[in-house]
């Protein structure tokens, strides 16, 4: 039995389709259906469609129309990103460093990254790569000194989460992708690879500044079902004259990068969600912050113990803070946070106790263990998070439904 929640707080997790979302996409799916790359008129449209989304989302970016990839999902775009660029600087016989010829690149990125960054650096250091994880302090954030320690000769690739998806603590992208431009043009006189930065900004699109040129990335990964769009489909930016290669094979779609049939109506609904988070972002951060705010205090308020995981600086302007404006990763001492889910659940509350796509794996969040949780301190924790849709009235009833359950789960 399917059981209707009366208040949804796992927005990052996944989020409803937005209603203009979805009439932008309903003629794609049985009036303005041809096959992008069929030469005859239903496909011109279609293909048509597919290039104005792709150029909508570019002129938000600032970035050129062929810097847009289309993939089937922000998993999909970030092991293109890593395992696609180590591929194509393997091809192009890049040495990294030419006093240890043979060696394969050195990788360099976070302990708190998403599962779909970690399990393809695991993959490419079965291989041979060298793979670095940085640290993070208490707070979630790395060091850009550290990140500066960490790099050698045979460096490649640098991959940052933008925001994390669990603690909602924000990186220095921006600082970040100026000091490797700086360093980049060191390495160059001499004689050194360039250093390529990827960032996964999934969590980060709908609230922070994400445009390429003004992060210094090469590559960034956002995805739809995160900011009103539908599941299945991602993007990936890369900057031109990056050398990636494929890692799925076919028709040459996506200028060679990903193969596959299009996804016309989800690629029409991507873009309209993301003019939608350019149009509304101010705003919707602002909205967001107040109510993510007041459900902390009456939390924190009602529950004494209670401890927030992550940094919570005040913010420094509308929105902007060292945490995402809709996040709480927060732990009760003493209680167990499955059975603390399934008791809200039971009254009608979504949350989560981090990573949807980890949910199911029964462990200790690698994220709350990196900023020095314990594993039972981990599984006392839980993250909630608010969307666009969210109320007054739903913050009044969960603070008063997460109170009274804590009470009574401490009691037995």
């Amino acid at each position: 039995m399917i059981i209707m929640k009366s208040i949804y707080f796992d927005y990052a997790a996944t989020a409803p389709v937005d209603r203009e979302v979805v009439k932008a996409m309903m003629p794609y799916f049985s009036d303005r259906f041809g096959n992008p790359s069929s030469i005859h008129s239903f496909g011109q449209e279609t293909i048509t469609a597919i290039d104005a989304a792709r150029e909508k989302i570019a002129k938000l970016l600032n970035c050129r129309f062929d810097e847009i990839i289309f993939t089937g999902s922000a998993t999909e775009a970030n092991n293109l990103a890593i395992i696609g660029l180590t591929k194509g600087l393997s091809e192009d016989q890049y040495d990294p460093i030419r006093a240890n010829r043979g060696m394969l690149f050195h990788i360099i990125s976070t302990e708190i990254e998403h599962e779909s960054v970690l399990k393809p650096l695991k993959k490419l250091q079965k291989e041979g790569y060298e793979v670095t994880c940085l640290p993070v302090s208490k707070d979630g954030f790395i060091k850009i000194s550290d990140l500066e320690k960490a790099i050698k000769n045979n460096t490649a690739l640098i991959s940052v989460i933008y925001a994390s998806n669990e603690i909602g603590t924000i990186q220095p992208i921006k600082e970040i992708g100026k000091f490797l431009e700086k360093i980049n043009v060191k390495r160059k006189i001499a004689g050194l690879n360039k250093i390529y930065f990827h960032t996964d900004a999934v969590q980060a699109l709908q609230f922070l500044e994400c445009r390429p040129s003004w992060l210094k990335v090469d590559l960034m990964t956002f995805s739809g079902h995160k900011i009103y769009a539908p599941k299945g489909i991602g993007c990936l930016f890369v900057r031109k004259g990056t050398p990636i290669r494929p890692i799925i094979f076919g028709g040459g779609q996506e200028f060679g990068l990903r193969s596959g049939t299009e996804n016309v109506p989800y690629i029409i609904g991507l873009a309209k969600a993301v003019e939608l988070v350019f149009k509304n972002r101010e705003r919707t951060a602002a909205k967001m912050l107040k109510l993510r705010n007041k459900l902390l205090n009456n939390i924190i308020k009602n529950n004494k113990s209670a401890r927030l995981n992550g940094s919570f600086d005040p913010p420094t302007s509308l929105g902007t803070s060292s945490r995402l404006p809709n996040n709480i990763n927060i732990r009760f001492p003493g209680v167990s946070n499955e059975t603390l889910l399934v008791s809200l659940d039971q009254s009608g509350m979504a949350i989560s106790a981090g990573s949807a796509c980890s949910a199911r794996a029964f462990g200790a969040s690698h994220v709350l263990t990196a900023i020095g949780l314990t594993e039972k301190q981990a599984k006392e924790s839980i993250r909630i998070t608010i969307g666009r849709n969210t109320t007054e009235a739903e913050i009044k009833e969960a603070s008063e439904v997460i109170s009274k359950t804590i009470k009574k789960l401490k009691s037995i």
